[in-house]
């Protein structure tokens, strides 16, 4: 029996877990929209399968998410699968972190991920499944890193966000879940914590997420799943 095509939507594909995300989707056979600033590491791919494309676009700025909305109405006129994987880190003292710090934050972290649902809301349909990657930082009660206020707050909204637009969207049977990870050894991840070394890769990682983002949305609808196994 061959596998369902799937039409599926992925920010942050440049480097890290969204790279291997787009990588693994596309090599199953489905039909995958890259979205992210810096092309260059997956024009290869681009070049070897039809059914990957990619464009270039800064998700903080709401009028660029247009272009996500035009390539579906052009192209597919359906999403089945949108996973909000793109993230922005900073790390610095609270004392020196200013409002237009925690503004960069949350126009990627958190705003971002609103509008683009927002914008992709006419081209969901039943079964259609949003998954927004979070960190353990934004678990209530999880144990918390100095110099990450903006980044972790931001990941505690985002959680939130996801459980309202399940609700709101209940009716229309579109699945809205939240995945909080743990440390994964990707370039962010080196960036916050310069000396870990991670117990789990990004290709580990993005099969875990892969498998949740075409299943997981027949189990759960408006939840957190906590993915980790060790500190931080």
């Amino acid at each position: 029996m061959s596998k369902e095509v799937k039409n599926i939507i992925i920010t942050g594909v440049s480097r890290g877990i969204g790279y291997e995300l787009f990588k693994l989707f596309v090599k199953e056979g489905h039909r995958v929209l890259g979205v992210s600033r810096n092309l260059d590491p997956l024009q290869p791919i681009v070049k070897e399968f039809g059914n990957a494309s990619v464009l270039s676009i800064d998700i903080s700025e709401e009028e660029e998410l247009q272009k996500v909305k035009s390539f579906v109405e052009k192209n597919w006129q359906k999403v089945d699968v949108l996973i909000h994987n793109a993230g922005k880190l900073l790390n610095k003292p609270f004392t020196k972190t200013s409002t237009t710090d925690f503004m960069e934050v949350y126009k990627v972290n958190v705003f971002a991920v609103a509008e683009l649902t927002r914008v992709l809301l006419d081209y969901f349909s039943v079964d259609s499944h949003v998954v927004a990657i979070s960190s353990m930082g934004g678990i209530q009660g999880s144990m918390k890193f100095p110099g990450l206020v903006a980044y972790s707050s931001s990941k505690g909204a985002v959680i939130t966000l996801m459980e309202l637009l399940a609700e709101e969207f209940k009716d229309k049977k579109i699945a809205c879940n939240t995945l909080a990870i743990g440390a994964v050894q990707t370039e962010m991840l080196a960036e916050a914590f310069p000396d870990y070394k991670a117990p789990v890769t990004a290709k580990e990682m993005a099969l875990y997420i892969k498998d949740f983002a075409l299943k997981g949305h027949k189990y759960y609808n408006g939840k957190v799943l906590q993915v980790s196994s060790s500190t931080p």
